[in-house]
């Protein structure tokens, strides 16, 4: 069993290369830790790779992964998992992340496909897991992902989430927006859904906005404002496990520095009102 430690603490924002610019002039953001795609940044060096490593030394940074492919057909990329076990030494990361989904299949297919929730499914997935543990020479975190079909379902998306977990003795990232669009679109609780994941094992969380498509169809873009379902989710995994790491994911769409750490501070006063319940009642 993992010797459980979040790897990074408070608030996190996901660093895009827009975002470099305004985040780099701003005083005191109110942001603890970053996140980034390490295979958007690898290669890189010149004036771009001055200005990341300016945001390295200044703060804790944990790395998600795009396209390994855990549960794809094809072998693992052992040349990519070079290059991001350098990245993440080279810049001190304190924890990379992938998405417990596929991605290629004679070739990259450019979306998160979803891995079929069977038995024989977690035990291929666990096994792809723990030769990347074993390679990066530290625990990963696997992140539960929007989904859109379940073809060939035995199980249901907790049950083989958290087989996955047990089998592979990993961490979990996890996506508090996920579990809500999941939720609307396959027709489940989702505050049941978070309750039944180890909690033991959540080396941080994603929060993020999402499109409507319909009533019932929500599809995961981090192109939005988080509504406030998902801040009650949030709450929600605040008080099954404590208060844990959480970062914003905003892709597109990016708003103005006041929204943008708006919304930063509104995670910082969730945890901090949820940190102050503990101590009343501990």
């Amino acid at each position: 069993m993992i010797n459980h430690k979040t790897p990074v603490s408070g608030v996190g924002l996901g660093l895009r290369r827009a975002l470099m610019g305004p985040l780099s002039q701003a005083k005191s953001p109110p942001f603890d830790f970053m996140e980034v795609a390490p295979e958007n940044w690898i290669p890189m060096g010149g004036r771009l790779g001055k200005e990341f490593r300016k945001f390295t030394e200044r703060f804790p940074f944990v790395t998600h992964g795009l396209s390994l492919s855990l549960g794809g057909p094809e072998p693992l990329d052992f040349d990519l998992l070079s290059s991001i076990k350098t990245f993440l030494r080279e810049h001190d990361i304190r924890r990379y992340t992938e998405h417990l989904s596929y991605c290629s299949d004679h070739g990259h297919l450019y979306d998160l496909m979803p891995i079929p929730f069977t038995e024989e499914a977690v035990h291929y997935v666990a096994g792809r897991v723990r030769q990347v543990q074993d390679f990066l020479e530290q625990p990963i975190g696997i992140e539960h992902v929007s989904y859109y079909a379940a073809p060939g379902s035995q199980m249901s998306e907790l049950e083989f989430v958290n087989a996955v977990l047990e089998e592979a003795d990993c961490e979990l990232l996890l996506d508090v927006n996920n579990a809500y669009v999941n939720s609307i679109n396959h027709g489940y609780d989702p505050k049941e859904f978070i309750s039944g994941l180890p909690g033991e094992r959540i080396c941080y969380v994603h929060i993020a906005g999402h499109f409507d498509e319909a009533e019932d169809l929500k599809v995961d873009t981090h192109g939005a404002a988080v509504i406030d379902p998902v801040w009650e989710l949030l709450q929600h995994a605040y008080r099954e496990f404590g208060v844990l790491p959480t970062l914003l994911e905003r892709d597109f769409n990016f708003p103005g520095e006041d929204e943008l750490f708006g919304e930063l501070k509104e995670i910082a006063r969730y945890q901090q009102a949820h940190a102050s319940r503990e101590r009343k009642l501990g």
